[in-house]
């Protein structure tokens, strides 16, 4: 083994050099106009308690005592323009007090704006730009946290929702709901509150996908009445929703089988399937009545894979609700693009550090969800402008970085912090790519609107 001696150093070093990123980031999106709406006469500004919990997630961490390790990092505080950094015992207070008072109402415009301001890139799925939103669950189980109960995996913890927009998986809204509240319970009032955002990034049509927890003919309606608005703007929204059986659909099979007689097509020995559409008219609780159309698939299985013959033929009944003029085939190719979707819940709870939520009280891990959804988008942002074109590091190719590669490669960098001429210079040493990206990400940011780097 060497022997290896540590010392400290009289110079300031810095680990996390992408932090004049992130802070860049937080004056475009507007987090210092909080101190408007939610002044203090005495103690710590309120912007510097939100920034300072948004540069931890930044970072990947969510727990309040993490902020201890950085209440005397001259750079943390430089980097985000902070007066101060709040302690682990202020911080769960202001943001609890913050919870009370519905600052998470407020939080939504800041990704919005960030996005809107820097131009993001939005890639469409096709024709359409897809908005993606579903629920997923969050494993807090074995605590007494306010909201926490039994999901539809069978885990304590909770159910938030999501909504993602573009090939990118922009995200525009991330709302915590409790583990047992059903998937269209105040999901509504959730898409009303994400069109008009998803609508202000894009002018391209806008394709929703959503699974089918969302079935019932009260969202369909809602959806009907939102293409007429839209319609009415000159805009175009379509939708594919996941048809859900549910016991009486199933139940008829006859039906069913007589309907396929004419689409019947075989897929290989012993399987063959059928593809029709129909329509199927809803009515919304005013009983208004929208006729809908309606993509169905029924496979039927005579033999396995192997060719081994099974007693009795098997039934698998699918259909999918949709407002797309094209072949069966294409909308439900268009659907299963939908299941991208999941890594991005993943990156949420894993790569920020959020599965199990900090806080005991239920209005404060919902805020803290809310800022998640800003320090995503940033993380996203840093690695759709800096490591998917030419000058990213050397990485096999991708359309999309993962955040946490994002976090290795562009946030968690040392660098020597040097102070001169009134003037903050990060020296990165010979570490000449990621400079270069770090560079030429901060002169993009510097202007908003300006040229894609």
């Amino acid at each position: 083994m060497p022997n290896v001696k540590f010392r400290a150093s009289r110079r300031t070093l810095t680990s996390h050099a992408g932090l004049s990123i992130i802070g860049q980031c937080f004056e475009i999106a507007g987090v210092d106009s909080i101190d408007n709406r939610f002044p203090t006469t005495l103690g710590m500004r309120t912007s510097d308690v939100i920034k300072s919990y948004l540069g931890l997630l930044c970072l990947g961490m969510s727990d309040y005592d993490a902020i201890e390790n950085f209440r005397r990092d001259k750079p943390f505080q430089q980097l985000l323009t902070l007066q101060k950094v709040p302690s682990a015992a202020t911080l769960r207070q202001r943001l609890e007090k913050l919870a009370a008072n519905d600052l998470q109402a407020r939080t939504a415009t800041w990704s919005t704006t960030l996005l809107s301001l820097i131009e993001a890139p939005i890639t469409a799925e096709t024709t359409h730009v897809c908005l993606d939103i579903d629920t997923f669950v969050m494993d807090n189980s074995n605590s007494k946290k306010e909201g926490v109960s039994r999901t539809y995996q069978k885990v304590d913890g909770y159910t938030p929702i999501a909504a993602y927009l573009g090939n990118e998986g922009w995200c525009l809204g991330l709302e915590l709901r409790p583990g047992k509240q059903h998937t269209m319970k105040e999901s509504n009032a959730f898409l009303e509150r994400v069109l008009p955002r998803a609508q202000g990034l894009t002018k391209q049509p806008i394709l929703l996908r959503e699974d089918s927890g969302f079935d019932s003919q009260a969202h369909l309606a809602l959806l009907e009445q939102q293409r007429q608005v839209f319609a009415d703007e000159g805009r175009r929204l379509d939708y594919v929703v996941k048809w859900n059986p549910r016991g009486s659909a199933t139940a008829d099979q006859d039906t069913w089988l007589a309907v396929a007689a004419d689409y019947w097509e075989e897929l290989r020995p012993g399987k063959r399937q059928a593809l029709w559409t129909q329509t199927v008219s809803i009515h919304d609780d005013n009983k208004t009545e929208y006729v809908v159309q309606r993509v169905m698939r029924l496979v039927e299985h005579t033999a396995d894979r192997d060719g081994q013959l099974l007693l009795e033929p098997d039934y698998e009944l699918e259909g999918w609700w949709t407002s797309l003029d094209e072949a069966p085939e294409a909308v439900i190719k268009r659907y299963q693009a939908h299941a991208t979707h999941e890594q991005f819940h993943s990156e949420i709870k894993t790569d920020l550090n959020l599965e199990r939520l900090p806080s005991g009280k239920f209005a404060t891990n919902d805020l803290i969800l809310h800022l998640a959804q800003l320090a995503y988008n940033i993380l996203r942002l840093m690695g759709q402008l800096g490591m998917t074109g030419e000058l990213s590091p050397v990485r096999h190719p991708a359309k999309r970085r993962r955040i946490r590669t994002v976090l290795q490669e562009l946030v968690h960098r040392a660098a020597l912090v040097i102070h001169k001429a009134r003037k903050i210079i990060l020296d990165f040493g010979q570490d000449i790519g990621r400079m270069t990206v770090l560079n030429t990400l901060r002169s993009r940011l510097r202007y908003p609107r300006g040229t894609p780097c």
